[in-house]
């Protein structure tokens, strides 16, 4: 047989295969991470909702700096990127980024940057109303330390520099994690009046009252409960708030757990402290990331450190706490971030450190994890985002 013939047969063979027509139910992915070791920013992929696949090549690589957390808006044609940046990084300036945002496949055009005036924005959210982002500026070093600053949001889209910083004490229970405030984290109450954020380095949840007429200020401490204090040493990092809205739930990095908040009118209570690795564990743990699954009846939540595992929660609908009802290996090390697929089939686990996507399949009824049907290389993936 003629070698080029040969050659060009199966490479029209391998293209068949990668670029086999998808189902008209196909959904866009959109994948973020570090750009330090070879990323190039925000990709976006086909997801298979029958098979659970991600189709291997991007639709697009739109590059960027560090594009570490997405944010969608309400209706889902813009897309907010941190540019996770500090001291020691190509580009030293904390940053964020708005696109544009097609939602039927997913593909983005830059919109612009804006400096997040802080060090490692981690996290980002849209105000209710769509008017403001409020970043969490994390910082790494206790100088300048972190901090909660808010970026208009123009109506084309755009990103109008950061108007109002707000800073907070550090607790200092821990000498190396804990010297400096590091905001990990800023979520909006489910009726859009106040703000959460969450500070690892201060050990508490910071309440503030949102008032968009109040254009260049629009966050104020709630009044007689300004800050939620946790165990010390706990590290608080990511909040979610539960269906109905009375309850949220906050990832207690440096404990290794997950709270169950109350949540009345600005206000929070610890109502149950829940350990995420089993008793006796020796090993190192590291709350990471939880998420509702797509019917609220469950919550998940990634342990990291050595334990590297994505722990299943149903949520008793009479008072939000929660009972363990499953426990998965995420196969991989550093599960950073997770997402559900749109119909809670399929839950995919962004393994920063072992640079790959692992995609598992999953029970929506009972919401167990079962069994691993892909493993995609992705360099230090640490956000997941379905569009629509």
């Amino acid at each position: 047989m003629d070698f080029k013939v040969f050659a060009q047969g199966i490479a029209l063979a391998l293209g068949a295969a990668v670029l086999a027509p998808l189902p008209a139910s196909a959904q866009p992915l959109l994948v973020g991470g570090y750009t330090g070791q070879g990323g190039q920013g925000i990709a976006v992929y086909d997801f298979d909702p029958r098979t659970g696949t991600i189709v291997a090549r991007p639709l697009q690589v739109e590059a960027a700096g560090n594009p570490s957390w997405l944010t969608l808006s309400a209706d889902g044609r813009h897309l907010y990127a941190v540019n996770e940046n500090g001291d020691g990084q190509a580009d030293p300036v904390g940053r964020v980024s708005a696109y544009r945002l097609d939602p039927r496949n997913g593909r983005l055009a830059f919109l612009n940057r804006v400096a997040s005036l802080g060090a490692e924005p981690t996290h980002a959210s849209l105000s209710r109303d769509g008017r403001f982002l409020f970043i969490a500026n994390y910082s790494v070093s206790a100088d300048p330390g972190g901090t909660l600053a808010v970026a208009p949001v123009l109506a084309d889209g755009r990103l109008a520099p950061v108007i109002q910083v707000k800073t907070h004490h550090a607790s200092l229970v821990d000498a190396d994690r804990q010297a400096s405030a590091h905001v990990h984290s800023a979520v909006s109450s489910p009726d859009g009046r106040f703000v959460f954020a969450q500070d690892l380095g201060a050990d508490r949840i910071y309440a503030y009252r949102y008032d968009p007429a109040q254009r260049e200020n629009p966050l104020s401490a709630v009044p007689g409960q300004p800050f939620l204090a946790l165990p010390p040493g706990s590290g608080p990092r990511h909040l979610v708030f539960a269906p109905g809205g009375h309850q949220a739930y906050v990832t207690l990095e440096m404990a290794g757990a997950v709270a169950v908040l109350d949540y009345a009118e600005g206000h929070l209570a610890v109502r149950q402290v829940v350990p995420l690795a089993p008793a006796g564990f020796a090993g190192k743990v590291g709350a990471a990331a939880l998420h509702l699954s797509p019917d609220g009846r469950f919550l998940a939540v990634t342990d990291r450190g050595t334990d590297n595992h994505l722990v299943s929660f149903a949520i008793d609908p009479a008072n939000g706490t929660l009972t363990q009802v499953d426990r998965r290996a995420v196969e991989g090390i550093q599960p950073r971030e997770f997402a559900f697929a749109p119909d809670g089939r399929f839950v995919l686990v962004a393994n920063q450190g072992s640079n790959a996507i692992a995609v598992f399949r999953r029970d929506p009824q009972t919401g167990v994890v079962g069994e691993k049907v892909q493993t995609l290389a992705f360099s230090q993936p640490s956000a997941l985002l379905f569009p629509r």
